[in-house]
């Protein structure tokens, strides 16, 4: 029945099944308006199902709330029952604590768990259309609730037939509730409105309950499968070292962009051997300390009262010898442990000159190919740089016509989208040693002679053993003895690099054999010196 505005009645209770506040919800408008993918989804959805939008909402905000709500069934407009339910389950499936880890107070990571859970929903709303169009013609009736008894009574028949099928699709005990439901669905000649609209609406609950089991197994897998790709997206981020806060700051459509490009990057398959080289360095980087003590290697003389032999102490607790111990100490005589310890060296740029030449694209053990080792080694030494507040520098090279050149600065942030191209770019062609180590040693001249920083390091990683003229040696020790710097080889699958009388052994005040690309623990040593 119209009201006196001629319109339809609103429909009583609530159309979000998750309890949320303005704001909350502006968020989700916010980024429905931004994502191409969600407003895809829901207009597929909507094309055959009512109220999905309300639905795709629902999952969203139980995802990206603090705290979620999913409000009681009585609370609910009897429509959105079904997708009360739906989102009650979602919220109890075993892997919903795991989800919201990644998903919380993030909007991005919810959407693409919304994403995620679209293919089970989509299947589950095929199965179950049955119950919601019993949910809409409950609704119906309580809309008009005073309409002639026999509309009413059409009304129920229906909700009980809907009820009676479900049941007969579904085991034999919810097929008996099925046709128990038809049963009390079907209204006697005197019923009236009232007990129609009341029989209708418990047709429309024995079908959602008989839909129950299906709803929670749906609601598992699509949780489960939104673990796994909202886990995977974080992993792919940390992998290229873009930190939490960085993509919370970061606006959708850019973060969707390069959610894209990792993912199909030529390196993507290679994202959990690149997380791992970062977390190996960063575990290297912690036990990297500089003036600390370590191994105990005999008695020494100074004045550093941390290492003072418990003999020397002795004497303060001597009225007569705390004299002697004050003459001693202040000329830096008293009896020490002596200790080494590793320190770090380099102050200058960290500079990485990587090979990729032809060979550099063959497949290793575990079918790593050794560019895909050298990019990972090298984008572990950027972090290294950072951290450390050294310049970084990358350096690509194969023939001596093929050089290309990546600077990093200490004060400056390090774009995400430089950091690709880097890793990503491959020239191809020939071995030239050459090229990139004058390239690195000019580089480390002009931060000398600007700057007055010298003791850099350069990593130089290579599959192949070329030659090296004469005057370029003589070149490139003067340079050496100026600048004070080291060059650290890593030969990637190259015994025969590091033979003795190379040209790499000539060169490296470091050389280690890599053979097991699998393996990141390899170059470990190599963070802790740097």
């Amino acid at each position: 029945m119209a009201d006196s505005t001629g319109q339809e009645p609103a429909e009583p209770g609530h159309t979000g099944a998750v309890a949320a506040d303005p704001y909350d919800r502006i968020a989700w408008r916010d980024l429905y308006a931004r994502s191409a993918a969600l407003r895809e989804l829901a207009d597929g959805l909507a094309a055959r199902h009512a109220h999905t939008t309300d639905l795709l909402a629902d999952a969203f905000l139980a995802a990206y709330l603090a705290a979620p709500r999913v409000r009681e069934a009585a609370e609910m407009a009897p429509s959105r029952l079904f997708n009360r339910q739906v989102v009650a389950e979602l919220t109890a499936s075993p892997g919903f604590a795991v989800l919201r880890r990644e998903t919380a107070g993030d909007p991005y990571a919810a959407a693409l768990a919304v994403l995620a859970q679209a293919p089970a929903l989509r299947l589950l709303l095929d199965r179950t259309e049955p119950v919601r169009e019993a949910a809409d013609r409950a609704a119906e009736a309580r809309r008009l609730p005073r309409r002639p008894v026999r509309a009413a009574r059409e009304t129920t028949q229906q909700a009980g037939a809907t009820a009676g099928a479900l049941g007969a699709g579904a085991t034999s005990a919810d097929g008996a509730a099925g046709s128990a439901s038809a049963r009390a669905a079907a209204p006697a000649p005197d019923t009236t409105a009232e007990q129609a609209v009341t029989r209708a609406e418990a047709a429309a609950r024995q079908a959602l309950e008989a839909a129950g089991p299906g709803i929670r197994a749906t609601a598992r897998t699509a949780t489960a499968q939104a673990v796994r790709v909202t886990r995977e997206e974080a992993a792919l981020m940390r992998a290229w070292g873009v930190g939490h806060g960085e993509l919370e700051r970061m606006p959708y459509e850019q973060r969707a962009r390069l959610a894209e490009r990792l993912r199909t990057s030529r390196l993507a398959r290679w994202a959990e051997l690149i997380g791992r080289f970062r977390q190996m360095a960063d575990g290297e980087r912690a036990r990297k300390v500089e003036n600390a003590t370590g191994e105990l290697i005999g008695v020494t003389l100074g004045d550093d009262l941390s290492r003072v032999l418990p003999s020397e102490l002795a004497h303060l607790g001597l009225p007569e010898l705390r004299a002697v111990f004050a003459a001693r100490y202040a000329a830096g005589e008293l009896m020490l442990y002596d200790s080494r310890g590793e320190q770090a060296t380099g102050q200058g740029a960290v500079i990485a000159c990587v090979d990729t030449s032809h060979s550099m694209y063959e497949e290793g053990p575990g079918g790593i190919t050794r560019e895909a080792w050298s990019k990972a080694c090298a984008l572990a030494l950027l972090d290294q740089a950072r951290h450390a507040r050294r310049d970084f520098v990358g350096i690509l090279f194969s023939a001596a016509d093929k050089l290309q050149v990546f600077r990093f600065p200490a004060g400056r942030p390090a774009p995400v989208e430089r950091v690709l191209e880097f890793a990503e770019t491959f020239l191809g062609g020939g071995t030239s040693y050459q090229r990139p180590l004058s390239a690195a040693a000019d580089l480390l001249t002009e931060e000398f002679d600007s700057d007055a920083r010298g003791r850099g390091d350069i990593v130089l990683i290579t599959d192949d053993e070329c030659g090296v003229t004469e005057q370029w040696t003589r070149d490139w020790l003067k340079a050496k003895r100026r600048l004070d710097f080291r060059l650290f080889g890593l030969a990637v699958g190259a015994p025969t690099a590091t033979a003795s009388g190379s040209v790499l052994e000539a060169l490296c005040d470091n050389l280690r054999p890599i053979e097991d690309l699998t393996d990141v623990r390899a170059a470990a040593d190599l963070f802790r010196l740097i």
